[in-house]
């Protein structure tokens, strides 16, 4: 059979630009093309890097779908399916919510590919495709294969430089997915020495590990790095904010070449902490969480998420204030969005405070639901504004880094991604967009 997988194009927030799009290609169907039996043939075709040809006649189509891309790649199915050829629907949105993906599919992946993608092609290829394939266990992750790398033109993408070592966390906040009904709540992490094996196929000093939680299980992650000593890595990762309760952890971080660790701060109310079940976030520790990752040359991302039931006005100038404080040199904000099968989203449907149901939107850049203390325009516009002077020049001189050795990195960041990304990023028209990332980490990091 001709298998091709597809990552629909994904919607762009008001501050993005092309970058977000191109960041990295999708690991994840890297790995399922990887999974494929022998004997197929697998493409590739990520509408994020070009053009959809949709007039081709593979044999099988398989699509990835998040909630945000869900109306397009229901579009893309039915193109297809009205020719008649079989499409599959697998990913975290699909996984959340498979009744509705099945209305626009021949059949749907819940959850882990690992022990379900070789039945599925064999079924297509027998031409008795089921509806719905569960694994009802966790996947051994030892069983996962190398990513299939060949399969996409890395010119397009400004990283290829990604690797997962672990699935899953042990945390079930009320607004992540990891609190819906199909997630298996084990954590899991990979045998080191395949991911060794996997980083040193990739060429690069320079490691993005896209794990949910970098963090998930701590002697672990402590072998891990001792492991990757010899490599002399310069790598980044995300974390929970717990992490600070293990400096040995922190040190072995830093000797190990850990540059930035994005961390899910989420808010600094610990009313709004508690609200959302983040029982690993303390904001009373938050501050000293911070000059602990500092003294090491390590840079923070704070994920910050605004909305919550406890957020009043004063929520925006509150959390800039407290970033420029403490130098955060990077900051992703949200508004909190109740993706489909979540708890929150539960609640709130309960509650009858949803009052937006196009998927499109559920990009963490709209107010799909009804605040309790904040109006829906207060909630966009402070999210807006939170953007706009954390990212204005002054603040970025006032979160200049002490540590000399993070300011061109920081610099790098603040300027080059966020503030004129939507001038720097045009280098993707022009097929440049990895040359420049490459630039970057030499720039940056003295490093290929």
């Amino acid at each position: 059979m001709r298998i091709k997988l597809i990552v629909p194009r994904m919607s762009l927030r008001p501050m993005d630009s092309e970058y977000k799009r191109v960041l990295s290609p999708s690991l994840a169907l890297l790995t399922v093309a990887a999974l494929t039996p022998a004997g197929h043939e697998v493409s590739i075709a990520d509408e994020n890097a070009g053009a959809l040809n949709l007039c081709d006649t593979p044999d099988l189509v398989g699509i990835t779908v998040n909630v945000d891309t869900s109306t397009r790649a229901y579009a893309i199915a039915a193109q297809y399916r009205e020719r008649g050829i079989p499409v599959v629907m697998g990913g975290i949105h699909v996984s959340a919510n498979h009744d509705e993906a099945l209305a626009h599919a021949d059949a749907v992946c819940i959850g882990e590919a690992e022990n379900l993608w070789g039945q599925i092609v064999r079924d297509a290829a027998a031409g008795c495709l089921q509806q719905r394939y569960l694994g009802d266990e966790p996947a051994d992750l030892a069983g996962t294969p190398q990513p299939r790398w060949d399969l996409i033109d890395p010119s397009r993408y400004l990283y290829t430089n990604v690797v997962c070592a672990s699935r899953g966390c042990p945390f079930a906040c009320e607004f992540c997915y990891n609190s819906c009904d199909y997630v298996h709540h084990r954590y899991r992490t990979r045998p080191i020495a395949h991911v060794i094996d996997e980083i040193r196929r990739l060429g690069t000093r320079q490691v993005m590990f896209i794990d949910d939680n970098f963090i998930g299980n701590v002697a672990w992650t402590l072998s891990f790095l001792q492991a990757i000593r010899p490599l002399d890595l310069k790598w980044h990762a995300a974390v929970s904010a717990n992490v600070g309760l293990h400096p040995d952890l922190l040190d072995e971080m830093q000797a190990t070449g850990c540059q930035s660790l994005f961390i899910g701060f989420e808010s600094i109310n610990q009313a709004s902490i508690e609200g959302a079940s983040k029982r690993q976030n303390h904001v009373d520790e938050y501050e000293e969480l911070i000059r602990a990752i500092h003294a090491r040359g390590i840079m923070v991302n704070a994920s910050l998420v605004f909305g919550f039931d406890h957020d009043t006005p004063n929520v925006f100038q509150d959390t800039l204030a407290w970033l420029v404080r403490n130098k955060v040199e990077t900051m992703t904000a949200h508004i909190l969005t109740p993706y489909p099968g979540t708890l929150l989203y539960k609640r709130l449907k309960k509650e009858g405070r949803i009052v937006d149901e196009d998927w499109q939107h559920y990009n963490t850049a709209h107010v799909v639901y009804e605040p309790r203390l904040l109006s829906r325009k207060e909630l966009y516009a402070g999210y807006l504004w939170m953007y706009d002077q954390f990212y204005a020049l002054e603040n970025i001189l006032r979160r200049l880094p002490e540590d000399r050795g993070r300011r061109l990195p920081y610099l790098l960041f603040n300027l080059g991604y966020r503030k004129y990304g939507k001038v720097t990023s045009q280098v993707a028209r022009l097929g440049l967009m990895n040359a420049l990332g490459r630039v970057a980490r030499r720039v940056a990091y003295g490093i290929e």
